[in-house]
């Protein structure tokens, strides 16, 4: 059945008619309330478990919002809660889920308790993120920055700072969607050479280049994320913001890049550190449109998955 797991392991042509299909609801939905219901609802009589073993913001009210405008139900479950792994096995747990509802979606740590639970359900699972991958985030940037610039295929975006879970998702993407990927980062921080590897195998161009300024140079994109996550210790803060420092995004960094270059973060940013306010809250930055779309990139997956 058609999970939604990773970029990478979704075909091309699903992936744009997941974006495509994005864009139709989002103009579709134009003027209207947030409560009020989509003209179709793909969702009526449909119950989707969304399961926080990570907190979260964006991705709780963006799927339980989107769940509700298509007209279905949710059922929102914390980690605590289900004690995933723990009191019952995943694989079991997603056996009894899948009778009871008829799609899981799930925001969690390791990427395998992931991967157990869409071999084991007998309905669609989600990643919501891991702590390797983020796909959700990335359909929304693509959304994003093609409603504002076009498409995406055959541009240059710039990825300042950590290689995270959604610096992972970027690459993933970059292959899959054809536009090339600059990371400038320390090297401490460097993204996965696995994912590295599996864009340039794609066909696209993956360039690692230390210094910020010589990185952005003709980007058409620049994107950051935080430097720290909350479960860091102080003294792991200390270090990252020590080696992260000369990658914070700032004006005089985007004053490198294209001048119509758009600049995007996931959030939540912690202003000052890894950009700037006044980059944040500049022409350029598109970060609260690409928080809303994943309210609508999100709802695409999640028609995609249950084929409606």
């Amino acid at each position: 059945m058609p999970h939604f797991l990773d970029i990478h392991t979704t075909a091309p042509s699903d992936l744009r008619a997941m974006i495509d299909s994005a864009h139709a609801m989002k103009s579709a939905r134009k003027g209207l309330p947030m409560a009020a219901p989509d003209q179709d609802q793909p969702l009526a009589n449909r119950m989707v478990a969304l399961i926080f073993e990570k907190p979260s913001t964006r991705t709780r009210v963006s799927f339980d919002v989107g769940v509700r405008q298509m007209g279905g139900q949710t059922m929102v479950l914390s980690g605590s809660e289900m004690q995933l792994g723990h009191g019952e096995t995943i694989a079991d747990t997603a056996r009894v889920l899948s009778r009871y509802v008829d799609m899981i979606m799930i925001r969690t740590f390791e990427e395998t308790v992931l991967h157990e639970l869409a071999e084991y359900a007998s309905v669609p699972v989600i990643n919501g993120l891991t702590n390797r991958t983020h796909p959700c985030q990335i359909m929304a940037d693509i959304q994003t920055y093609e409603e504002h610039r076009g498409p995406i295929a055959g541009r240059r975006v710039v990825w300042s700072g950590d290689g995270n879970n959604v610096c992972a998702s970027f690459l993933h993407a970059a292959g899959q969607f054809g536009f090339d990927l600059v990371f400038t980062g320390p090297e401490a921080l460097d993204p996965e050479p696995e994912f590295v590897a599996l864009a340039r195998g794609q066909g696209v161009q993956v360039d690692i280049i230390r210094d910020p300024v010589r990185a952005v140079e003709g980007a058409d994109l620049v994107v950051t994320d935080t430097w720290v996550s909350m479960h860091d210790s102080q003294s792991n803060r200390e270090r990252r913001h020590n080696l992260l420092r000369p990658y914070q995004v700032n004006d005089a960094l985007m004053a490198h890049a294209k001048p119509d270059a758009l600049f995007m973060h996931c959030l939540p940013a912690h202003r000052e550190e890894e950009v700037t306010n006044s980059v944040m809250d500049g022409p350029q930055s598109v970060v609260f449109d690409e928080a809303e779309n994943r309210l609508h990139a999100q709802k695409a997956v999640m028609r995609y998955c249950l084929g409606v």
